[in-house]
């Protein structure tokens, strides 16, 4: 019988810099490579999320959207970083020219803003960020996939 995981957590995020706090979060209690999805609405702070835990795992140079080159490489914490915003992306198999078998290695940190875009060619994800609108503000809801996810959720402050 297969594990269920449903180790979940949620946040309030007034602001921008609330956002930013959860990325560092999250960096702080990675201990391992990451397969993270960010879901949510455009301008619900996926790629702000994104660049706030990438930054914090000591990438130095400048983090862009990966919205027109579709992934981004980094070096973080000394591990493979990827960064992938799959918007664009109409079918799954458009995405078999990117080579994402450097995503399968366990040690990196793999973060996909629209993964639905890319079902079935992408690594299944140890946690999953949903960031919607609430007010003038924003929510994060947090939930584990894997007994990875699960622990880096264990692990927040």
């Amino acid at each position: 019988m297969a594990e269920r995981f449903d180790f979940e957590r949620q946040w309030s995020l007034p602001d921008e810099t609330a956002t930013a706090v959860l990325g560092k979060r999250v960096a702080s209690a990675l201990d391992n490579g990451l397969v993270l999805y960010l879901h949510g609405p455009l301008g619900a702070g996926k790629t702000s999320f994104a660049r706030a835990l990438l930054t914090a795992l000591g990438v130095g140079e400048r983090i862009k959207s990966p919205t027109y080159s579709l992934i981004e490489g980094y070096i973080a914490a000394e591990r493979p970083a990827w960064h992938l915003d799959l918007y664009r992306i109409a079918d799954p198999g458009e995405l078999e020219w990117l080579g994402l078998d450097a995503l399968a290695d366990p040690a990196a940190v793999v973060l996909v803003e629209w993964p639905e875009r890319g079902a079935g060619a992408l690594p299944a994800a140890d946690l999953a960020v949903h960031l919607d609108y609430a007010g003038h503000g924003r929510h994060a809801r947090l939930r584990a996939f894997t007994a990875r996810g699960e622990q880096l959720l264990s692990r927040l402050p």
